[in-house]
């Protein structure tokens, strides 16, 4: 890693209360922090040269009871990725919304509403479906989900009668 992410590492640290550090790869840095301070990281990040926000995702924990948001960024001028993490209570998942530092990120906020089911506060689009129309279930991304009994409850079992031609030669 060169000395200028080490710099911003040990600038960010100093800032805030930084709960961990992650470097898997030369041009990779994992930070996690507490909730009350992504949104200011986020804006320190992005003052910063990680002007891109290529995607926020979620990790359910299930053993901890926690979903940890995990925003990936990504520096166009020194080429590295940064990842900010935060963790929420899984009971009631609630966080404020990014776009004001990053407004592309009213879509992936409702990705995240529609399969995890974390409120954004502030983002009114989150709510909107984006591929689940009439959704009528727990978020399907949760570890707790069981695809099989939803699947039995909405689609009902059929015999299927087999259907197929024989090959040449077979009897």
């Amino acid at each position: 890693m060169n000395n200028n992410i080490e710099t911003f590492v040990e600038d960010i640290k100093s800032k805030y209360e930084t709960l961990g550090v992650d470097i898997p790869k030369n041009n990779q840095v994992s930070l996690d922090f507490t909730a009350r301070d992504i949104h200011s990281v986020l804006a320190y990040a992005k003052s910063h040269g990680w002007a891109q926000l290529s995607m926020l995702t979620c990790v359910d924990w299930i053993e901890e009871n926690k979903l940890q948001l995990v925003y990936l960024l990504f520096n166009w001028e020194n080429g590295v990725r940064l990842q900010v993490r935060t963790k929420l209570d899984r009971d009631k998942p609630v966080f404020s919304t990014i776009t004001s530092i990053y407004p592309g990120a009213k879509y992936y906020e409702r990705d995240v509403h529609e399969f995890f089911g974390v409120e954004f506060e502030g983002n009114p689009e989150s709510y909107k479906p984006l591929f689940l129309e009439n959704w009528d279930d727990m978020p399907p991304l949760l570890k707790d989900f069981d695809p099989q009994a939803y699947s039995d409850e909405k689609y009902p079992a059929r015999e299927y009668e087999k259907d197929f031609t024989k090959k040449a030669g077979e009897k």
